[in-house]
């Protein structure tokens, strides 16, 4: 990070206690950081349709709240970089620990019953996320934040690899793919932290399309919405393999996924909030209905007797 650049822009002088690499109202007067902005797109659209189709699947009610959560992250992130505010930042921040503590209570608890609540865990977690909230809100220390953030994810990972190594090998592909578009993006995320202003230095002298690429912490925001898409879909599929459902992961159109964010961006560029342009709509909406088609058929459970291999750790 680096001290931001003084504009005058709609939201007034930043108040968050962050301030990332991306220079402040350079692309539109009403957005701070446009493209950590619109980045976050990614990270609200899949979500909500996930949720829907979770819920039309009849699934579990803590999968719909994993999408929800992820979808909450996407929403708040969006509206912190739009904004630089405080309050805003909080509002992305702390449903990042929310969000994963559901990801940690369903990955944790996929070889219970079905329909079954555990309580100890959601009161520990709920303790957890309290603690977390009032710490920070005392402690304005962003690092706290992303210490704790980190063990969460840690856990997750563990959880993860122990399933795929013991459990449920043949779901190796996906959890390593979920993680590794995870790890990317939080490796860039390192990047635009560590290099940012000769990151800012290479965007005066690169073409404006070319220098878009560089926004890193924006593609951190597509990798880590990815990947944590990505994880949800492997925590479902844990949990219907368990429960002798026939699951099936399709996934679609990935790249073209990507593609077309990045077309979007580079559409976009020099556009302000209220003034995309027909072209860059269109293909927006090109965005929605070609992104990562993932379903999970569930609904036939295969003939199999008894329950499965494991009940936990």
């Amino acid at each position: 990070m680096a001290p931001s650049i003084e504009r005058q822009g709609y939201w007034g002088r930043p108040t968050s206690t962050l301030d990332w690499c991306e220079e402040n109202y350079v692309v539109s007067f009403y957005i701070a950081e446009f493209w950590n902005t619109v980045s976050n797109l990614i990270m609200i659209l899949p979500p909500i349709c996930g949720a829907i189709q979770t819920f039309r699947d009849g699934l579990e009610f803590r999968y719909i709240c994993s999408f929800l959560g992820l979808a909450a992250v996407g929403v708040g992130s969006w509206c912190f970089h739009m904004t630089l505010l405080y309050e805003m930042q909080l509002l992305d921040e702390l449903p990042m620990i929310y969000s994963t503590c559901v990801f940690v209570y369903c990955l944790y608890e996929c070889f219970k019953q079905e329909k079954g609540i555990s309580f100890f865990p959601i009161a520990l977690l709920l303790i957890f996320s309290v603690l977390v909230t009032v710490v920070y809100l005392q402690w304005k220390e962003p690092v706290f934040h992303q210490v704790m953030y980190g063990a969460l994810v840690a856990c997750l990972v563990m959880r993860s690899i122990f399933i795929v190594t013991w459990v449920y090998p043949w779901l190796r592909p996906l959890c390593y793919t979920s993680l590794g578009i995870f790890m990317l993006g939080f490796l860039l995320w390192n990047i635009d932290n560590i290099f940012c202003d000769s990151l800012r230095a290479s965007r005066q002298t690169l073409p404006p399309g070319v220098g878009v690429v560089t926004q890193f912490h924006a593609w951190w925001h597509i990798f880590t919405g990815l990947g944590s898409y990505l994880h949800i879909l492997l925590s479902l599929q844990i949990r219907s393999t368990y429960l002798k459902y026939r699951p099936k992961v399709k996934v679609s159109f990935f790249m073209l996924y990507l593609y077309c964010c990045l077309l979007l961006f580079i559409l976009l560029f020099n556009h302000s909030f209220v003034n995309f342009s027909f072209p860059a709509v269109t293909l927006f909406s090109l965005c929605v209905e070609f992104g990562p088609h993932c379903t999970l058929n569930h609904r036939r459970r295969a003939e199999v007797k008894g329950r499965g291999p494991a009940e936990g750790w």
